[in-house]
């Protein structure tokens, strides 16, 4: 028998903070990724330049505000190309996100088309490792069989698999 625990994440803080803290902090976890990406793809590309890490700190809030506001438009407009390419167009899309982004920033510079294509992977590969290794509370926990009571008033919803069927 399986026992999977949902519970309501959001309601829930080990340190009594509230939703807007702890998302805060998410944030400022995220955008720190991202800038260590930035500075990552910057070692290791010759046609990235990173000023300082100010500039990189930028460079990552103006790729996440643009990642934000304009990648899930133009993956729209680009989905028959993004379908016949099998995906690989995201590739591209992601490049002209990099290049928008050192428009913006004065320190932050990426020179030709193959550079931001290399280096909009490295900073995704690079943001995906950063942000896997750092641990964040989850929505779910998988426990034993047999699990501790819990308190009835924590917005918690236990399911228990019998056979094909969960109760």
């Amino acid at each position: 028998m399986r026992h999977i625990r949902i519970t309501n994440f959001y309601n829930q803080s080990p340190q009594g903070n509230n939703f807007g803290s702890q998302m805060l902090g998410r944030l400022l976890i995220k955008w720190l990724c991202l800038t260590g990406a930035v500075l990552f793809a910057a070692y290791i590309l010759d046609g990235i330049y990173v000023k300082d890490f100010f500039s990189a700190l930028f460079a990552a809030a103006v790729l996440g505000i643009l990642n934000m506001f304009f990648r899930p438009l133009l993956l729209i407009l680009t989905l028959p190309i993004n379908v016949m390419s099998l995906g690989f167009f995201t590739f591209v899309i992601n490049a002209f996100m990099l290049k928008m982004a050192s428009g913006v920033i004065s320190g932050f510079t990426v020179t030709g088309f193959w550079t931001a294509i290399f280096g909009s992977l490295l900073i995704s590969i690079a943001n995906w490792l950063l942000s896997a290794l750092i641990q964040e509370n989850r929505m779910y926990e998988h426990t034993p069989p047999h699990p501790q009571p819990t308190d009835q008033n924590d917005d918690t919803i236990d399911l228990n698999q019998k056979g094909n069927k969960w109760e």
